[in-house]
């Protein structure tokens, strides 16, 4: 039921309540899904099912990165064997740059961007005009799919074709705005332009950068806009409220912060990369990461949904770095932490030095002694098989950023 405030009461329910709901919900998924999905049994293989039953038994499950799900598609598509339904039974089969292919199921919202839609101050019977593209690829179908769930009439404009999309903004008057936020701004310089008004009041904004200066310009142009974290393989997985405090993890969805370059959840309030398993029967994907950096945010949101938030993007998590012809991964680096279990956060930064590239581990500890020291240099050497340098810091003293690798070699 839709109420002023929230979309349903799924949104302000108990954490505990939900957070049971959705590993129950999980197991009883990959019971029924996994016989059709051959490459969903390898990513579970040796993994019962019964066990999946909170976040800590979830990381016995591999991480699936988009890499990783390009390979596979290209040896098994269009899914790899990740989805349990045939490829017929579908409403859509979209693609995207890579390629790779996403399914899009029949039931209602599939995507999950009503919610996200109706914080944004959308509600029945409005007009939106969705300025994301319909072809091929999800991104205008995922928003006019919730647009629809809530009674929201669509003008499908898709990208391009500004000076059309202006004249029907000026003949239909859409009070909702779905796209990114730089083409909001060129459509509002365009109206503007022309000698008309914009009718925009809300706006829903994805897929790219909304930096201060262009919400504030947005605002005095009397829209109130908020934004939502979307890939294609996830439909929407985060949204911005009225609290204009993190983003919102949308409701289905299990989502994880990880050490990146490997599937270990980090410290809550730690930045790392975000990892999301999706409990849909047509694609039930399990751990997908990312590549995307964020951190949970303490407490609960002050507009009253009790699920957990995100602090929204803060890079990317994809870190892999060549050094002297090698290359070297994050993962390599969070083995290191793993030897030596008292260390706070570690950050290999890479340099040069004349012609020379070069290592430096640097390393929170309590406290620092010359064994540690060449202890460390020991096992960089043996995570990379090269040599490197190791300085060791106070706790608390590396950044929370997410950045496990640092190259900071000159540009030339």
């Amino acid at each position: 039921m839709v109420t002023n405030a929230h979309y349903d009461a799924a949104e302000t329910q108990d954490p505990a309540v939900r957070e049971a709901a959705l590993f129950a919900r999980l197991r009883s998924l990959l019971e029924t899904s996994q016989a059709g999905a051959p490459a969903l049994r390898q990513q579970l293989e040796g993994i019962a099912f019964a066990s999946l039953i909170d976040r800590a038994a979830l990381q016995q499950v591999p991480v699936i990165r988009k890499g990783d799900l390009l390979a596979l598609q290209a040896k098994n598509p269009p899914f790899a064997g990740l989805s349990p339904v045939r490829p017929g039974a579908l409403k859509r089969l979209l693609v995207s740059p890579g390629p790779i292919f996403d399914p899009e199921g029949r039931g209602d919202d599939w995507w999950g961007a009503a919610r996200a839609l109706f914080s944004a101050g959308m509600r029945r019977e409005d007009i939106v005009h969705n300025a994301f593209s319909y072809h091929l690829t999800p991104g205008g179908h995922m928003m006019e799919s919730g647009a629809h769930a809530l009674g929201c009439a669509v003008i499908p404009a898709g990208v391009g074709n500004t000076d059309q999309q202006v004249e029907a903004i000026v003949a239909l008057r859409p009070s909702g705005y779905i796209g990114t936020p730089d083409f909001l701004k060129i459509l509002l310089d365009r109206l503007s332009a022309t000698g008309a008004a914009s009718p925009f009041r809300h706006a829903l904004v994805s897929g790219a950068a909304f930096p201060a200066s262009l919400q504030q310009e947005i605002a005095g142009a009397g829209i109130d806009a908020y934004q939502a974290y979307a890939s294609a393989e996830l439909g929407v997985a985060a949204y911005e409220t009225t609290a204009r405090s993190g983003l919102v993890v949308n409701e289905g969805l299990i989502v994880e912060i990880v050490r990146p370059g490997t599937g270990e959840a980090v410290a809550d309030g730690e930045v790392g990369e975000v990892v999301v398993t999706r409990l849909v029967p047509e694609y039930p994907l399990l751990r997908f990461g990312t590549g995307d950096l964020s951190r949970v945010l303490s407490g609960l949101s002050s507009c009253g949904r009790t699920n957990i938030r995100l602090a929204g993007w803060m890079g990317r998590a994809d870190q892999r770095t060549k050094v002297k012809g090698m290359f070297v991964d994050p993962a390599q680096v969070a083995a290191i932490g793993r030897r030596f279990p008292g260390l706070g956060r570690l950050r290999l930064v890479v340099g040069r030095d004349g012609a020379q590239d070069t290592m430096l581990l640097k390393a929170e500890a309590g406290a620092a002694s010359d064994e540690l020291r060449a202890e460390l240099e020991v096992a960089l050497q043996a995570a990379t098989k090269m040599k490197g340098a190791v300085e060791i810091v106070a706790l608390g003293r590396l950044p929370n950023d997410g950045k496990v690798i640092a190259d900071e070699r000159p540009v030339e």
